[in-house]
């Protein structure tokens, strides 16, 4: 599998989508709300991707619930996360299970038309950013790390990989890295007590499959943003807290990653710090520049971790068969009486 993450511009295919998704570089595609007219037309773009594409290709969407849910006529609508504390009434067991249920749905649903893996879940701290707030499980990091792992736990339960973001931590800064280059100025140990911990500690039970960092530069640790950093990808999260997964970089396009340069630099950096997949969204011609001139390579240490993340062939998944689907339905039932 290639190193490339990269999107499409419509809800079904183009000539140059299916040649630029059979490049050796291209391992991955990302799906977004543009991409979708209803679910027999996203399950149709999927086959279409794949065997265009004819190698293993990783397909993923950010559909965590809540305001970042690309897919809604015709998906169940998932709460936000940082809902589920008040629709349990601040009872934790009940959070809990209300998390694993969420995800089972999602997964469900997601999974039933093809796609492999959401973004998911955020295990940033609902603190001061805007861009973060209700994506986030909560305040608290112990309570971030417990809803979380049993949101896992219930995209684990139907066969999906779970992805935790935005390493290592994005809630305590401000700005956001989709418009901004977020810096924030506090110690590694302040990081390491607050919001690293939740990543820790999933990291430490290994539940989590994959990781995202932030496009944020922590001056007092590394003057590189965190997804160009060898010592916070590779010091850090490989040694330091023995992370074995996936690490995808964030979107390449975003304003937080511009601070090394044009899209070529970017996608070198990324991978030269460690990241397996560099996402590459909203910008066809920066894509292709990369593609044509960016010094990267396939990693076979990296196509062995990405390719753990695919779902399995001929697993009996598919749209039609969720309304007789125990796990779909209880799950549907549960959030559904919490709403």
């Amino acid at each position: 599998m290639g190193p490339v993450m990269l999107d499409v511009q419509g809800t079904s295919l183009s000539q140059e989508d299916k040649e630029i998704i059979q490049h050796p570089l291209v391992g991955g595609l990302i799906l977004f709300t543009r991409n979708y007219q209803s679910v027999e037309q996203i399950t149709q773009l999927c086959q279409q991707i794949r065997i265009a594409a004819n190698k293993p290709m990783l397909l993923a969407v950010d559909h965590e619930g809540g305001r970042v849910q690309r897919f809604r006529d015709g998906f169940s609508l998932i709460p936000a996360m940082g809902k589920i504390w008040q629709m349990a009434e601040q009872n934790l067991s009940l959070a809990k299970e209300l998390a694993k249920q969420c995800a089972i749905l999602m997964a469900s649903e997601v999974r039933a038309v093809g796609i492999d893996i959401s973004f998911a879940p955020v295990l940033d701290i609902n603190n001061i950013s805007d861009v973060i707030g209700d994506r986030a499980f909560h305040q608290e990091p112990s309570h971030v790390s417990e809803l979380a792992e049993a949101f896992i736990s219930g995209l684990h339960h139907v066969g999906m990989k779970a992805t935790g973001k935005h390493f290592p931590g994005h809630g305590s800064v401000k700005a956001d890295s989709h418009i901004d280059l977020p810096i924030d100025i506090r110690s590694e140990s302040e990081i390491f007590k607050q919001d690293l911990l939740p990543f820790k500690q999933l990291i430490d039970k290994r539940k989590v499959d994959a990781l995202m960092p932030a496009h944020i530069i922590f001056p007092e640790v590394d003057r590189q943003a965190v997804g160009f950093s060898r010592y916070w990808l590779q010091t850090i999260l490989r040694e330091q807290l023995a992370f074995d997964g996936v690490i995808f970089s964030d979107d390449l396009s975003m304003q937080g990653a511009a601070s090394v340069g044009g899209y070529i630099e970017r996608a070198e950096a990324a991978q030269s710090a460690g990241c397996d997949m560099l996402l590459l969204c909203n910008n066809r011609q920066g894509c292709v520049e990369v593609l044509d001139g960016a010094n990267i390579v396939n990693s076979v240490k990296s196509a062995t971790r990405l390719e753990k993340l695919l779902k399995q062939p001929n697993t009996g998944e598919n749209w039609s068969a969720l309304t007789t689907n125990y796990n779909w339905q209880k799950a549907s039932e549960f959030v559904n009486r919490y709403r």
